[in-house]
C-alpha cells in the first residue's frame, strides 16, 4: 500500500509546480516575444493548498506560494516573479518537494532569465534559460546541472517566440477572453534546460465554483491543459480562472496516472483590480 501511495504522491509532486503557470494564454501569436500587462501590478502574492485524494478521502499534502514584484536584471527594469513549493509532514514521510522557481521579465514580459531549483525525492536538479533578442529573434542559452551533477550546456534559435514556466504565465494572464471560442486550442512554446515541447490548452467555457474550505464563489474560465504521450493526447490540469480583469487561478484539477489531485487558492494580496468574478 506504501509503495502505491509513494507512486501516487510522486506524480502529485511532478503535476504541481506547473499547476499555477499554463492558465490563459494569447489568442494568437505575436509580433513581439512581449505584451502589455493589464493583469497584475508589482507585490501581488499568491498562496495554495493541495489536496490529494487517497482512498476516497482528500488529504492536503502540500502548498505553493507566488509573487511578482518589480526589480531590476541587467540595469534594466524588470519583474521579478517566483513560486515556491513545499510538501508538509505527511508527504515528506513517503517523498520530499522541495521546488523554487524564478524568472525575470521586461516590464512587457518578454522573459529575461529563468531558473528551477528543485529537490524531489533523493534527487536535486537545476534548469536555467537565458533570453536574448539578436536581430529581433529569441535566442536562448541554456544550461542544467543533473541530479549526479553533471553541467549541460546548449544554444538553441528556435525561430520564434519562446517562454519558460513563469514567463508564461504572466504573459498569459494577460489575453481577451472575450474572442475566445469553447473548444479553441492553443497551442504552448515551452522550453526547459534541455529541450522545447508544444503542448495545448483547450478552452472549455464558463462555470461558476465554490472553493474549499470556505463558501466563496467564484464565475471562472475554464481551461484544460493538454500533452501528448506515447502518440495520444490527455487532459493533465484544468483550470478555473477567474473571469475577471486579474485572471487569478482559483481551483484546479488535477487527472494522475495513479489518481487525482486539486489546488486551491488560500490567500492573496496586492492583486491588481477589483475581484468582480466574486459571486456575493
Amino acid at each position: 500500500m506504501k509503495n502505491g501511495m509513494l507512486n501516487r504522491i510522486k506524480n502529485v509532486a511532478k503535476s504541481f509546480l506547473p499547476l499555477c503557470l499554463f492558465t490563459l494564454l494569447p489568442l494568437q501569436a505575436q509580433a513581439q516575444c512581449g505584451i502589455e500587462n493589464t493583469a497584475f501590478k508589482s507585490g501581488e502574492f499568491l498562496s495554495y493548498d493541495l489536496y490529494f485524494n487517497w482512498q476516497f478521502v482528500w488529504v492536503k499534502v502540500g502548498t505553493a506560494s507566488m509573487s511578482t514584484v518589480q526589480s531590476r536584471y541587467k540595469g534594466q527594469n524588470a519583474f521579478r516573479a517566483s513560486l515556491i513549493t513545499r510538501g508538509n509532514n505527511k508527504l515528506d514521510n513517503v517523498f520530499v518537494m522541495r521546488d523554487t522557481l524564478l524568472s525575470y521579465t521586461t516590464m512587457d514580459l518578454a522573459p529575461l532569465y529563468h531558473r528551477k531549483g528543485a529537490k524531489e525525492g533523493d534527487r536535486y536538479y537545476v534548469d536555467e534559460i537565458w533570453y536574448s533578442y539578436p536581430d529581433g529573434q529569441c535566442h536562448l542559452r541554456q544550461h542544467e546541472i543533473t541530479s549526479k551533477g553533471k553541467h549541460n550546456w546548449q544554444n538553441t534559435n528556435p525561430g520564434k517566440c519562446v517562454y519558460d514556466m513563469m514567463s508564461i504565465y504572466l504573459r498569459a494572464r494577460n489575453f481577451d477572453a472575450s474572442k475566445m471560442t469553447k473548444g479553441q486550442k492553443i497551442t504552448l512554446p515551452i522550453a526547459n534546460a534541455s529541450h522545447l515541447q508544444d503542448t495545448w490548452l483547450v478552452y472549455q467555457g464558463k462555470e461558476t465554483i465554490e472553493m474549499k474550505n470556505n463558501s466563496n464563489k467564484y464565475r471562472c474560465l475554464v481551461f484544460s491543459f493538454m500533452e501528448r504521450e506515447d502518440g495520444e493526447t490527455k487532459e493533465i490540469i484544468r483550470f478555473f480562472v477567474t473571469d475577471d480583469q486579474n485572471h487569478l487561478p482559483v481551483r484546479l484539477d488535477m487527472f494522475l496516472r495513479f489518481g487525482s489531485a486539486k489546488a486551491y487558492l488560500t490567500g492573496m494580496k496586492g492583486i491588481r483590480s477589483p475581484l468582480t468574478s466574486k459571486v456575493k
